[in-house]
């Protein structure tokens, strides 16, 4: 894939895709790594704060997972797992449950 160097955004439409995959495929501390590389650069993009949380729940790293619940509910008020599948890309059906799963352990609410 080549990025454009004007494209302020190609980077991290990679940076977060790179993040999904290592999530989809259990490498959650890749996933991590990656997400942290588009909140570096961007500190709100709630997606990769989103894949984050829930990697850090899967991992046991509760705390940090806690923080980017923080962070999001900042971001979006009223923030929930109703609200995140309704507004989920169509991943696949495992990889949504492993993602909402990690969100509901971090502790976001159902409704």
């Amino acid at each position: 894939m080549r990025l454009s160097p004007l494209d302020p955004l190609g980077a991290r439409a990679f940076t977060i895709l790179t993040a999904a995959a290592h999530f989809h495929a259990g490498r959650y501390e890749l996933a991590i790594g990656w997400a942290d590389r588009v909140l570096a650069a961007q500190p709100d993009y709630r997606p990769a704060l989103r894949f984050k949380a829930s990697a850090c729940a899967h991992l046991g790293r509760m705390e940090e997972a806690h923080d980017c619940l923080k962070r999001m509910f900042h971001l979006e008020p009223g923030l929930t797992i109703a609200r995140v599948k309704a507004s989920a890309p169509p991943f696949p059906t495992e990889l949504l449950n492993r993602y909402v799963e990690g969100l509901r352990k971090a502790g976001l609410p159902e409704e």
